[in-house]
Parts: structure tokens; sequence; C-alpha cells
């Protein structure tokens, strides 16, 4: 039975280790997204973090289209990042898990 535990506390810190290595190799991947027929760019990485924001200068004249177009792209950038962070944080958590009767079904 210890045996058992002992194997099962190992495949744990296995995949702790993994999901810590996944955040830090998504801090790596980077998604950019433009908006504003390209006016705006903004680059932030799978963990959500943003990196740059580039705005032309034509939208520095009018505040609330900047701020529009702006609210769009980080918006669409975020939600990509998200989206992979999500599925690279399952994949992680999952290939480390230990083989639990009835978890089978949780990820």
């Amino acid at each position: 039975m210890f045996g058992d535990l002992s194997g099962m506390m190992d495949k744990l810190k296995q995949a702790q280790q993994k999901v810590e290595e996944t955040k830090q190799r998504l801090n790596t991947v980077l998604i950019d997204e433009s908006g504003a027929d390209n006016k705006i760019r903004v680059t932030v990485t799978a963990n959500r973090e943003i990196k740059s924001i580039i705005i032309d200068d034509s939208l520095l004249t009018d505040a609330e289209e900047l701020e529009d177009y702006l609210i769009l792209t980080l918006n669409k950038a975020l939600k990509r990042a998200g989206e992979i962070n999500e599925q690279e944080m399952a994949v992680a958590a999952k290939s480390g898990m230990p083989n639990i009767p009835g978890m089978d079904g949780l990820f």
C-alpha cells in the first residue's frame, strides 16, 4: 500500500513540475493581434501578459476611437492567449497525473 502511495506522490510531484515547466514555456509563446486596419498591434504571451502595443499616429487624434480599438484588439489577443493557455495547462496536468481509479473522467 505505501509503495503505491509513494509512487502516486512521485507522480503528483512530476505533474506539478510539468505544470510549472509549461507555465514558463508559455511565457515565451507570443500572440500577435491587429485591429483597426493594422493601426493597432498588440503582442501578449500565452500567460496573458502584454508585451507590446504599437499604435499608428493617425489614431492619436481621437482618444475615443483609440480606446475602442485598443480594447477590441487587446480582448481578441487575450482571448486567444487564454485558449492556448488552457489547452497547454490541461495537457500538462493530465500527462503527469497518476492513474487513480474513478478520476479518469475529470481531466
